[in-house]
Order: C-alpha cells, then sequence, then structure tokens
C-alpha cells in the first residue's frame, strides 16, 4: 500500500504558509527573529496544524484507511518541521558563508521515521551534525524545538553527530533501533547518506543475532507486562500480545538482516509471500485505524482499548448490531481475529528464528559466521528441508523430529490423507513435540481439506477425543488447533465464537480462549496442581467414573455464546448433536447436554441462595438427582470460573461452592430425612451446652432460650460457641452493643458479628457504614433473639494479607458501625451519592431486573434484584426495603463484572411471606427505582437511644 498525491492533498499549503511567512518577516523588516513575527508565524502554523488534522480525521471517517491517516499525519507533520526549518535558516539564523561544520540535518525516527504518526503520539527526532556541536547549530535546533513545542506537540528528541550515533547504537539497542527506522525530513542530505552508511556497516553488519535475541527477549518481556494472551478483552492496540509493536518486531527483524527499506521488499527477499505481506499489510491497515480513531476520541496518545471507547470505536467503523451479537462485540472479534493474525505472522516468522538464535548461546556466534547462519535458516524457513540430525517419529514415518519439532517429509501429506491435520496434534500432544514453522504453514494452507467428510471422520474423532481428554498438555495443543484454524474448522460450532468477546467486565478472555483455558485449569485440578485452592475438586475428580464426559462438556459449555436463545439451551442442543460425532454413548451424550444447560446452576446458587435454607437444598437437589451429576458439575464450575480470568475465583466462593456440595450430598444420600428440624434443633443447642461447661446450668438454661429455630439450625458450631460467649460478655458489661472481627485467610473474607437491639434499618445502617468505609459487603446473616436483638454477621472482602493488619482494618469498620448506630458519624445522603457510578461502569447499560419468587423458600419471600453495579448500592437497597416495611432474615450479594445481583429473603413485619400482588409490584418498582438511583431516600434514623 502506497499513499498517493491525492491521499495528501489538501491538508496543507507549504508554498503559501512559506510565502505568508517570509512576508511577515519582511514587514518587520527581515527580522524574522522578531518576537511579534514568531507569535504570527506560531499562529499561522497552529491553524493550519489544526486544519490538517481535521481533515485528517475527516477522511479517516470517509475511506476508513487507518495507514492512510497515519500518513497524513506524518506527512502534516513533516511540512510543519520543513516550514519552520527553512524560516530558521533563512531568515532567523542566517549564514552567508557556512562551515563544513555548519550542516544540519532533521531526522524522524521510531515510528514517525516509518512515516506514520498517530494522532496523539510523541514526534521522534535526531537532530544530526557532522562533527561537534557550534553555537549556530545550537540554536538552530533550539528554535525548532521551541516552535514545535509552543505548538503543542510532544517532541522527543537528541542532537548528536555522526560519530555519536554510531557509538551509541552500538550500545543501546532503543538508538539502534530508532536509527534502523530514521527517515530524513529536511537538512543536508550526504549527513543522512554518510550516517545511513555508516550505521549498515559499522553497526549493523555481523550483528543480526545480536538483535534478533534483543528483539525477541523484548517482546517477551512486554507481553508479560502486557498480559501473556492477546485476547484480554481490554487490549493494548500498540504494545500488547497481536498489536502494532509486534508487527514492527517482525519488519525491525527483517529490515536488520536484509537492509530493506520497505515492507514490499519482504516479499522479494523471500521473506514473506505474497498473500503473507497483504496479510501483513491489511491487520496494520485496521490497527491504525482504531488507534488514529482512538486518539481522535479522547484526545490523548490512550492506547489502551478500553469498555468505555471501545462501542464509539464500534460505532465509528461502522459495525452494526446482529442478533445475538452487539455492534462493540462484533468489532471487538474482528479485532482479535486481526490480533491472532499478526500471532499467525509473526510466529511464522519468529519461531525459528527463536529456537535457532536465543536458545543457542549467543557467544559461540560471531561476525559473518552468524550472517551466514541466519542466511542459510531462513532460506530452510521458506521450503527447505531439516538437516541429518533429524530422526523419524517412531509408528509415524511420514514424520521426523528435529530439535524437539515436528516436521514432515511428504508435501502430500494432508491431500493424501486429511484426518493428518488431525493426527499432526494427537503427536505432538503425546511426545511433548513443537510443530516446525514449516509444518505450520503447511497446515495453514491445507485447512480446506478439512470438510464433511473429515468430520465424520471416526479416527478423526479419536484422535480429537484423545488431545481433549489427554493427560499430558490438552490447553497447549488446542490453543495450536486454534491458532492455525484447525479447530474451528473440525468443530464449526467452536469457529463461531472465535475471537468473540462479550462485552462485560466479568469475562477477561474471548470465548474461545476462556473454553481453551477451561481445559487448562481442568487439567490442572486432575494433576493435583491446584489442591490447595480447590481441594474438594482435586478430591473428586479422582472418584469420577467417566472423566471423558467432563471434558468435553468443559469444551462445550460456552460454545453457543453470541445467539439470541440462551447460551446453556443452545449449547446443549449442538452437544447432543456433537457428542455421538466424537463418539460418545447415548448415556454419555445426555450427561453432557445435562452439563452444560445446568452449568451456571451451581455458581448461581452457591452465592445468591441461603444455604441453611432447606427449600435451597431440596430444589437444587431435584435438578441434580444423582451423586455422580454433583461431582461433574461441581467441578466443571470451579474450573469455569478460574478461567474467566485472574481473581475472579476466591476462597469465599470456593467455600460457598463447597457448603452446597456438602449440604446437598446429604439430601442426595438422606442425610436429611434421618433427621426431623426439632432432633437438629435439640442436638445443636445440646452440642453447644456441652462446649459451654464453663458456664452456670441458669446462663446455659436461659441463652438456649434466646434463640429462634432457624438459627440452630443454619449455624456451625463454631460460630454457635462464638456467638454465645459474645453474648455473655455483652451481658456482663452492661452494654447493648458489641462486635466481634474473624479474618479467614483461605476464604478471602472476613467477618464481622454485630450483636445490637433489633431495628428495622440495622442492616442499611450497617451496609451505609461500610460503604463510607470502602469496605466491600459479600454476603450477610440476620439473626434475631427472643429478647428484641439483632445478631448480624456480615461477610466483607478481605484487603490485607496479614490477620493482624485484617483484624485491625475490621476493627476500624466495626467502629463506624457502632457510630453510625449511635448517630455518632453521619451516613450518606442523596447529594453524596451523587456521581457514585463512574469510569469503566458507565461504559454499560444494564436494565435494573427485580424478581419476587415465594417458591424459593418456605419461610420467606426471596428478592432478587439484579441491575448494574455502583458504589453504595447495596445501602440503597437496604434502606429502600426498610422503608417497604420489611424483614430481611438474609443478604447475599454477587457481582460480575459490571453486573450485580443482590438476594434478600424477606419477611413483612408480623414475619409473614409478601402474598399480595398488589404490594409485590410496589415492592419491583421502588426497587427498581432504587437500582438505578431514582429513589430520594432520606437518610435513616440512628437508634442512639436503643443502644446507649
Amino acid at each position: 500500500m502506497k499513499i498517493s498525491r491525492e491521499d495528501l492533498a489538501g491538508l496543507i499549503d507549504s508554498a503559501a504558509l512559506q510565502d505568508q511567512m517570509h512576508a511577515l518577516a519582511d514587514a518587520a523588516g527581515g527580522n524574522g527573529a522578531d518576537p511579534k513575527v514568531r507569535t504570527q508565524i506560531l499562529m499561522l502554523l497552529k491553524k493550519a496544524m489544526q486544519d490538517g488534522r481535521t481533515l485528517a480525521e475527516q477522511r479517516l471517517n470517509e475511506d476508513g484507511g487507518g495507514l492512510r491517516c497515519a500518513w497524513r499525519l506524518s506527512h502534516l507533520q513533516d511540512e510543519l518541521i520543513r516550514l519552520v526549518f527553512d524560516f530558521a535558516l533563512s531568515r532567523v539564523y542566517r549564514t552567508q558563508n557556512p562551515s563544513a561544520a555548519e550542516r544540519l540535518m532533521v531526522a524522524a525516527v521510531g515510528g514517525y521515521g516509518r512515516g506514520t504518526l498517530a494522532p496523539g503520539s510523541d514526534v521522534d527526532l535526531l537532530f544530526v551534525l557532522p562533527y561537534k556541536q557550534t553555537p549556530w547549530g545550537e540554536q538552530v535546533v533550539e528554535y525548532i524545538l521551541y516552535m514545535l513545542w509552543d505548538l503543542g506537540l510532544k517532541v522527543g528528541h537528541a542532537t548528536r553527530n555522526i560519530d555519536e550515533c554510531v557509538r551509541l547504537s552500538r550500545a543501546d539497542m532503543t538508538i539502534r533501533t530508532a536509527i534502523l527506522e530514521a527517515r530524513r525530513i529536511c537538512g543536508d542530505e550526504p549527513l543522512f547518506e554518510e550516517l545511513l552508511q555508516r550505521f549498515l556497516s559499522e553497526v549493523v553488519e555481523g550483528t543480526s543475532s545480536e538483535f534478533i535475541a534483543a528483539k525477541l527477549a523484548e517482546r517477551d518481556s512486554r507481553h508479560k507486562r502486557q498480559g501473556v494472551s492477546r485476547y484480554l478483552v481490554e487490549p493494548n492496540i500498540k504494545e500488547g500480545k497481536g498489536g502494532l509493536r509486534d508487527l514492527n518486531t517482525l519488519f525491525w527483524i527483517a529490515k536488520y538482516h536484509y537492509q530493506v527499506r520497505d515492507q514490499s521488499e519482504l516479499v522479494k527477499a523471500g521473506v514473506l509471500s505474497r498473500s503473507e505481506y497483504n496479510l501483513f499489510v491489511k491487520c496494520e491497515d485496521f490497527l491504525w485505524a482504531v488507534r488514529c480513531h482512538l486518539h481522535f476520541l479522547t484526545k490523548r496518545p490512550e492506547e489502551r482499548l478500553s469498555f468505555d471507547v471501545q462501542r464509539e470505536i464500534a460505532i465509528r467503523l461502522g459495525y452494526t448490531q446482529h442478533p445475538g451479537m452487539k455492534d462493540v462485540e462484533r468489532f471487538m472479534k474482528h479485532y482479535f481475529l486481526v490480533a491472532k493474525d499478526v500471532g499467525d505472522l509473526t510466529r511464522i516468522f519468529c519461531a525459528a528464528l527463536e529456537e535457532q538464535h536465543v536458545k543457542e548461546p549467543l557467544g559461540q556466534q560471531i561476525g559473518h559466521q552468524i550472517g551466514a547462519q541466519i542466511g542459510g535458516f531462513m532460506r530452510r524457513l521458506r521450503g527447505g528441508r531439516p538437516s541429518k540430525a533429524a530422526r523419524p517419529v517412531e509408528g509415524y514415518p511420514a514424520f521426523e523430529v528435529e530439535n524437539n519439532r515436528l516436521y514432515t517429509l511428504s508435501d502430500r501429506l494432508f491431500e493424501d490423507d486429511p484426518v493428518n491435520l488431525i493426527r499432526v496434534f494427537q503427536i505432538a500432544d503425546k511426545n511433548g513435540y513443537n510443530l516446525h514453522p514449516e509444518l505450520t504453514r503447511m497446515i495453514r494452507r491445507s485447512l480446506g481439506l478439512i470438510d464433511g467428510n473429515v468430520r465424520k471422520d471416526p479416527e478423526a474423532n479419536r484422535l480429537f477425543v484423545a488431545i481433549l481428554t489427554s493427560r499430558n498438555t490438552p490447553e497447549k495443543t488446542l490453543r495450536k488447533m486454534n491458532e492455525t484454524g484447525v479447530l474451528g474448522r473440525f468443530v464449526p460450532d467452536f469457529g463461531k465464537v472465535v475471537a468473540m468477546m462479550q462485552f462485560n467486565m466479568y469475562h477477561h478472555y474471548t470465548v474461545d480462549e476462556h473454553l481453551i483455558r477451561s481445559i487448562g485449569v481442568l487439567h490442572e485440578i486432575e494433576r493435583g496442581e491446584s489442591g490447595d485452592e480447590n481441594p474438594l475438586s482435586t478430591n473428586l475428580i479422582k472418584t469420577l467414573q467417566n472423566r471423558k464426559v467432563l471434558f468435553v462438556a468443559m469444551f462445550l459449555h460456552d460454545i453457543a455464546k453470541g445467539r439470541p436463545e440462551d447460551h446453556s439451551i443452545a449449547g446443549a442442543r449442538i452437544a447432543r448433536k456433537l457428542c455421538p460425532r466424537f463418539g460418545l454413548s447415548a448415556s454419555e451424550t445426555e450427561t453432557v447436554a445435562w452439563l452444560i444447560e445446568h452449568h451456571l446452576d451451581m455458581s448461581t446458587v452457591a452465592q445468591s441462595r441461603d444455604l441453611s435454607d432447606r427449600k435451597t437444598i431440596h430444589d437444587f437437589a431435584q435438578i441434580v438427582q444423582s451423586m455422580e451429576r454433583l461431582k461433574l458439575l461441581l467441578i466443571l464450575t470451579v474450573a469455569d470460573i478460574r478461567a474467566v480470568g485472574p481473581g475472579v475465583f476466591n476462597g469465599w466462593k470456593g467455600q460457598l461452592l463447597r457448603t452446597l456440595y456438602y449440604e446437598c450430598e446429604l439430601h442426595l444420600t438422606g442425610g436429611h430425612t434421618t433427621m426431623s428440624h426439632n432432633q437438629a434443633v435439640d442436638s445443636a443447642r445440646r452440642t453447644l451446652m456441652e462446649k459451654l461447661g464453663h458456664w452456670s446450668e441458669k446462663e446455659r438454661t436461659a441463652y438456649g432460650k434466646r434463640h429462634y429455630k432457624a438459627y440452630w439450625l443454619r449455624t456451625d458450631p463454631e460460630r454457635l460457641v462464638a456467638h454465645a460467649e459474645l453474648f455473655r460478655k455483652t451481658d456482663k458489661s452492661g452494654q447493648q452493643l458489641a462486635f466481634k472481627v474473624t479474618p479467614h485467610a483461605f476464604e478471602g473474607v472476613t467477618e464481622v458479628t454485630v450483636l445490637a437491639p433489633d431495628h428495622p434499618r440495622l442492616l442499611s445502617i450497617i451496609a451505609g457504614a461500610c460503604y463510607v468505609t470502602g469496605a466491600n459487603i459479600v454476603d450477610a446473616q440476620i439473626d434475631t433473639t427472643t429478647d428484641g436483638f439483632a445478631l448480624d454477621t456480615i461477610f466483607i472482602s478481605r484487603e490485607l494479607p496479614d490477620d493482624a493488619d485484617e483484624i485491625r482494618r475490621g476493627e476500624r469498620i466495626a467502629d463506624n458501625i457502632r457510630k453510625a448506630l449511635s448517630g455518632e458519624a453521619p451516613l450518606p445522603d442523596q447529594t453524596q451519592r451523587k456521581g457514585a457510578m463512574k469510569g469503566k461502569v458507565k461504559a454499560f447499560k444494564v436494565e435494573a431486573d427485580v424478581l419476587v419468587n415465594n417458591s424459593w423458600s418456605e419461610e420467606y419471600t426471596v428478592l432478587e434484584i439484579s441491575g448494574l453495579d455502583r458504589a453504595g448500592l447495596l445501602y440503597d437497597l437496604t434502606r429502600c426495603i426498610s422503608t417497604l416495611n420489611l424483614n430481611i432474615g438474609s443478604a447475599h450479594i454477587s457481582t460480575f463484572g459490571e453486573r450485580v445481583v443482590d438476594v434478600f429473603y424477606v419477611t413483612d413485619l408480623t414475619g409473614q411471606k409478601i402474598a399480595n400482588i398488589g404490594r409485590q409490584e410496589i415492592i419491583r418498582e421502588r426497587l427498581g427505582e432504587a437500582v438505578d438511583g431514582k429513589v430520594d431516600l432520606s437518610p435513616a434514623a440512628p437508634i442512639a437511644r436503643q443502644v446507649s
């Protein structure tokens, strides 16, 4: 792709501007250094620059050409620098007879040196002198820089003579790379030619291996900083994996070795084929379009495609909504497909170089020998065969392996038997081989061979299931199959979710990457590598009757994402179609389909239902029906959550899942029927009294009467003892308000127990106090006593690693709750809550939804409230519930990125369910308004007189 005169037309009229600048100097008696002349010239150039940028943005919107926009902006910048340079030499620092030292050349370096410039990019310049700096040269450089700075540009600059350029390039790889891309803008042309000649002969020659190793190491370090996956949902389009810098690295390496000046010369050099070069340009053009739009939109050099700009960029690029996919999701899918293509290109070119020149000791390679090695190696990369060191793969005579890389001797390997397109990955997985770059190329060229016959082939499907359920490295192999395009061709339903992004803050990766990662997590659990984090899953996976159904269900569980219908139901239907093809029996197929249809159920129930409510366990057990399904569903749920992204799965979620598992296990094995509720209450009370042997008989009898039946049924023995001691200590002190802080390191939460006189707004006030201190409540359990006290237990997200520090933090939160309850500390009012929704969350729109359900619990009405998360939401909801004259029995808070699901078990003030349809409608309406922040709730009245 080349820039044409038509592309640059109208951006800036350099000749007219030059005439105007000289006219201004003439009007001042020829004195171009006059401050008034300088101010007037700045005004002219500023207007020209702004007009040119406006026109560049307008043309970007019209033709969508990212590279064209970058070239236009670079051309505009070139002309501005030339005008300033020429004016400085002709009107400000004129020399009649310049000496040999009074020469100067201005070169663009870095990205600007490639002739591309983003709207917010720095302008990187190199001022080159023939010898040492002279007063004239210093004055000219200073004049140019101050003019550019006053134009509002960020200028990176260096002033060096040629000797310094050469010396510093040898020592500093960053400087070497900058000069590699140097492009003369104006000034002494022989200086530029001399710089290039000396750079090539004194720096580049004989150092290809050193440069390649440095660039690949730099690339790996950058990927590690930005995130090792190219499928992060908020990618960095410049520095991230699959971004512009990866294309730069590819070109730098080729340019350094082949000494080409233009990317198109890579085809002549045989580095890239014509189709690969076209793909290179296509990827670069798209990424530049996104980058330029991003800079124009944000009015700053923003390189991260964050959620709050993705939709606007999608609209600018002309994406529209399709059934099941938003406009922004279609745009981001295109982005990730381009990032994948960039990975393909850099992998083809760099993988072999990395193997040859990074893994071998570079100190053994010197001088022209290195150049010869690279040259010979590049010839092999373009179609040669492995050396005599290669050995055949046992049992597969068509394959050889060299340096642990799989290769083929046959040019017709895939044409003769397309099943080899699956077999090659099974061989690699079985033996731990990598694929030779040339074999990877052959695979990509042969994708069209994977047709309906191959998909139906029993052997191909057997090999695929062997890869999927491998005990070696299934994640690595599946990712390679995906990167080469084989996975999407062999399983077309998987191909539909390749590079598919879900526009939310919960999922960190694209759908295909999530599915592949989930297989990796499952593999870790099976190998016992995550036993400390997932002890139950690690133990249960060893007891499964059929591990194959678990891995197949894991691979397919999100395969129907992006469709108009519920992806769990659609995914189960796809599984019923695919599993027989994979060789699964009818019963195995049904189990896989069931797991996919219900893969969210366990997570939903564990995080948003009262697990001490027998109805919750009964209903969940009715869905599961068997212990084998319960095991499979638990393991799949854990792996699914862990594969969503780093930090999404935590100890608290793990504890909730384990509790649900154990409670359901009791139900499925008949444990719940062995003891009546009254017997269970008597047993819990009797066990506690035995542990309170240091109490008097009178104290124990009185305390046993203070709690209702529900408390004894749902509170574990350790907490029963802790609560009893808290009550006793409080009674003896004569106080009516007490707190206990207990950190739980494994679960990642801190438990704060509040003992206070019962009050309808107690939980609301606690939530408000936590909101003020920035504490995040993840769960709450509310109990009342027969003598008018409330025992509220809240669980807040842990922030500090050390237990002692976390206890002190919890005590500060408890003190803030005490002050709020006694009226010493005011709670936020409506005005303070304005603007609580900031940052990324504003990019999302989640409709408020309120469900009022009387079938989920025998004793409570369950309110399920979902909507857009924001600071203070729980506080608003609990206040609203209080104003509706409802008592809260328990609260369960779940956050999924920007979406929150808060569930409250409530009764009316008489302890009854909310049966009146009209009242239910009022509850839905008021709570929906509270989610959106539209209800004006006056601050809760303090209950100081009750706790004083």
